[in-house]
């Protein structure tokens, strides 16, 4: 049976046609000026239709007058270009310190209380009001082991290379999400675990057994060598936010081509990527330093570098500097 149908031809106000090639264009064009309503008060991170709202206030009083200050344009925003809040997919969540105690306020949106949060979804990490990513490894601990399980249940059926191509594909690609953020934080050693269980798998060998030989073997890195190389890739490719010794004063010291380490005593602002990423690039042997220039040639040469050596990460973080020790 063919039958054809035909529908009538409207007039389009102000929408797009679902699944449109243009409409995630035109939505970011649409939205753009977003930002800028509220850029006296706060600070927006726009990605598609997620919008996030940072407010950083150091006085409790000016931090809620403030907070009042950007619904109430937020709301406006809206009303004038017809866009309506979803406020039941909306969280307000306060970041705190070990000795910070939280700000006792509501948030209130057209009579609607927006619930507050001690972690909240972003781009697929889950963040947590103190930053200790435990809520995160937990949940990354799970899909980790089910690549595991895959691992072993096709274990007997593919050569050693498939596997290890299998291992990059599914297990490596988890690992390495957002691991710039929580790759050096204390809850990374049970992840570390399971990569080692992965690879004993993979190598069909008892867990009791030293990995250091293996990672090397299949040339893998370790997640504290893999955090190290991110960090690294990211201080490289990102040089404009960092500044070196040289641009701070004007002596010529043995450390003046160093990055320039940003003043703080707070551990988790140290185990943040702007502080580690100086660390560890000031920390690099200096065939590797002087082939920063050239993005492509620097990672190939560190990757080599960090599977030669096997680095694990010292996870005693009360120290005030990074050190490494052999796996």
């Amino acid at each position: 049976m063919n039958i054809k149908t035909n529908s009538t031809w409207e007039l389009m106000r102000h929408c797009d046609p679902q699944g449109s090639v243009r409409s995630p264009l035109l939505f970011l064009i649409y939205i753009n000026d977003l930002a800028f309503t509220i850029r006296k008060y706060a600070t927006s991170v726009l990605f598609a239709d997620d919008t996030s709202i940072i407010i950083s206030r150091s006085n409790v009083t000016e931090f809620k007058n403030v907070l009042s200050l950007v619904i109430n344009d937020i709301v406006t925003w809206c009303k004038n270009n017809l866009l309506t809040l979803n406020l039941e997919k909306s969280q307000f969540m306060q970041f705190l310190t070990n000795h910070q105690k939280i700000i006792d306020t509501q948030v209130i949106v057209m009579d609607i209380v927006i619930p507050n949060t001690t972690s909240i979804k972003f781009l697929g990490l889950l963040l947590d009001n103190k930053l200790m990513w435990k809520a995160y490894s937990r949940e990354l601990a799970i899909k980790l082991n089910k690549a595991c399980y895959a691992v072993r249940a096709i274990k007997s059926l593919v050569s050693l290379e498939a596997l290890i191509s299998i291992y990059f594909s599914y297990f490596h690609s988890l690992l390495m999400y957002g691991i710039i953020f929580w790759g050096n934080s204390p809850v990374s050693k049970d992840i570390f675990k399971i990569q080692k269980r992965a690879i004993r798998i993979i190598a069909n060998k008892c867990r009791c057994e030293s990995c250091k030989h293996l990672f090397k073997r299949m040339k893998i890195l370790t997640l504290p060598s893999q955090y190290i190389f991110s960090v690294l890739v990211f201080v490289v490719e990102n040089r404009d936010l960092f500044m070196s010794n040289r641009d701070i004063h004007s002596f010529n010291t043995q450390n003046s081509f160093d990055l320039h380490l940003p003043s703080t005593y707070l551990t988790f602002v140290q185990r943040g990527v702007l502080y580690s990423g100086c660390r560890v690039f000031n920390s690099l042997p200096a065939h590797i330093k002087s082939c920063s220039e050239n993005s492509r040639h620097f990672k190939k040469i560190l990757k080599n570098y960090l599977i030669e050596h096997s680095y694990i990460f010292n996870l005693i973080f009360m120290v005030p500097c990074i050190m490494y020790q052999f796996l």
